[in-house]
């Protein structure tokens, strides 16, 4: 199974700001919701409270470690290890971790991603959680798209694949 990351991240690394995504861009949430329909979706509580619904035609697994934490058509369990695994287990062919801050550090750090699927946005924000730093003598860039700002899309922005080499 391919363990992959979907996240947008600005220029100075930030990915969200109370909770919430800072920028509104069609086309990567199109991007997103492609990429990811089908599949087994990963987020931390704060990350699905942000969004405070089942992503649909995805299987939603929460992580948390409240452990009478219930959402409705959702999976809960209390381990990232956890849900790999189950997603492993159920023979899927690629599982999505969609964040927040601290699964993608935990995701990193502990050498469980493939892949990431890395939308770049050209612009600096001010935000309170923030993409861990990667180290790039451990992936490879097999993929870009580049955009330009458009009356949809505010910034200029980068679709990027990149693979653990």
């Amino acid at each position: 199974m391919i363990r992959s990351i979907i996240v947008a991240r600005a220029d100075n690394g930030v990915i969200g700001k109370d909770n919430g995504l800072i920028w509104h861009m069609p086309h990567d949430l199109k991007f997103f919701k492609d990429t990811t329909s089908g599949h087994y979706v990963i987020m931390g509580r704060k990350s699905y409270e942000a969004i405070n619904k089942p992503l649909p035609n995805r299987l939603n697994i929460i992580v948390t470690r409240q452990q009478d934490y219930f959402k409705e058509n959702c999976l809960v369990l209390h381990s990232l290890e956890k849900a790999l695994q189950l997603a492993e287990n159920q023979q899927q062919q690629e599982a999505f971790i969609l964040g927040g801050g601290e699964i993608y550090r935990q995701a990193l750090d502990n050498g469980w991603v493939d892949r990431i699927y890395l939308t770049e946005i050209k612009d600096s924000f001010e935000g309170d959680t923030y993409f861990p730093e990667l180290d790039m003598s451990q992936w490879e860039e097999t993929k870009r798209e580049e955009y330009q700002a458009d009356h949809q899309n505010p910034h200029a922005y980068a679709f990027v694949t990149l693979e653990r080499k």
